[in-house]
């Protein structure tokens, strides 16, 4: 005979229907055919400790994409739609002017479809996020910091029409709109009224202006009575300024920035406010999408991130902490 430790196959058990426990509570059950399929459905998470009082005060939680931010759906929606437009050819190399994360998203979606990418940022932003790209398979072109915005996304310009590369005007193209139209916004709507809960404010700052335009659309569509706030940092209040920005075409799209804006002063809040007001965001403040805006210390952003992290787990940046802070 065989002996049986007793003790052993009791761990074994117990082993096996822990196993079976988080199985089913942890698992998808579905199979990905590539990582571009998990972008998006990101959850919702409440805010317990930090919330004001009699307040309930959610989050969500971009960060779950695959590259770590909103913008991997940004670079998923405006290559999707230039190939099935037909603007994007097979093996065409992709240009782009980013802060970072927009830039991280397209080289994300062009390394998977097979697409080049080039971008192009002015030298003060992160260093971190060159190097993210790059080992994404990206080229990274620097401009000088004393131009801002505007010179990277001149330079973007640039080299597009002298190579015949896809510029992809992530501050024109409303393609970046119309993907958060067809995902962010119903994804917050659904997740509340299946929840049987009311949205009563939308609170959010702006880069390319893309996710707060069509998330803002799809709220307001929903139930009219939910108020979007718009944050801008304390040194960059453009829209609030009220000063309208210059503007000329472009490569693809029209309203590309002419000037640096007035009221644009350099700030830390990466991937927020660019040097001046991108034409997706002024087109939501036209169509009557924003019912305030409000400003933010970007000192008071960094602490916001910090509490988040200390005190309800939740890891941001600096654009995330600006957000919450805000609301």
């Amino acid at each position: 005979t065989n002996p049986v430790c007793f003790n052993c196959l009791n761990q074994l058990t117990m082993a096996g229907v822990l196993f079976r426990r988080s199985f089913r509570q942890f698992s998808s059950g579905r199979l990905y055919n590539n990582i571009l399929e998990t972008i998006g459905n990101t959850p919702i998470v409440r805010i317990n400790k930090l919330s004001p009082t009699n307040v309930n005060l959610y989050v969500k939680c971009e960060y779950f994409n695959p590259l770590s931010s909103v913008k991997d759906r940004m670079g998923m929606g405006i290559i999707e739609d230039a190939e099935n437009r037909g603007l994007l050819k097979p093996g065409q190399t992709v240009i782009e002017a980013t802060s970072g994360n927009a830039g991280i998203g397209l080289a994300l979606v062009c390394a998977v479809k097979g697409y080049p990418f080039v971008a192009v940022m002015a030298d003060f932003y992160s260093v971190e996020r060159r190097k993210v790209m790059r080992a994404l398979g990206a080229k990274v072109v620097l401009t000088p910091s004393m131009y801002a915005g505007l010179g990277m996304t001149a330079k973007a310009r640039e080299l597009a029409i002298a190579n015949d590369w896809f510029l992809a005007s992530q501050f024109e193209n409303p393609a970046n709109t119309e993907y958060h139209a067809n995902t962010t916004g119903p994804e917050i709507l659904s997740t509340f009224r299946s929840n049987g809960k009311t949205l009563d404010y939308f609170v959010s700052g702006y880069g390319s202006g893309g996710t707060f335009a069509g998330v803002s659309r799809v709220l307001k569509a929903g139930n009219p009575d939910t108020k979007v706030v718009i944050s801008e940092p304390t040194d960059a209040a453009l829209i609030a300024s009220g000063i309208e920005q210059e503007r000329e075409d472009g490569v693809a799209f029209d309203g590309v920035p002419s000037s640096v804006h007035e009221a644009w002063n350099p700030h830390v809040i990466a991937g927020w406010a660019p040097s001046f007001i991108p034409q997706l965001a002024q087109d939501a403040v036209d169509a009557g999408l924003v019912d305030e805006l409000v400003t933010i210390d970007p000192k008071t952003g960094i602490q916001a991130a910090m509490d988040l992290a200390q005190s309800e787990g939740i890891f941001t940046g600096i654009s995330g902490g600006s957000t919450f802070a805000s609301a």
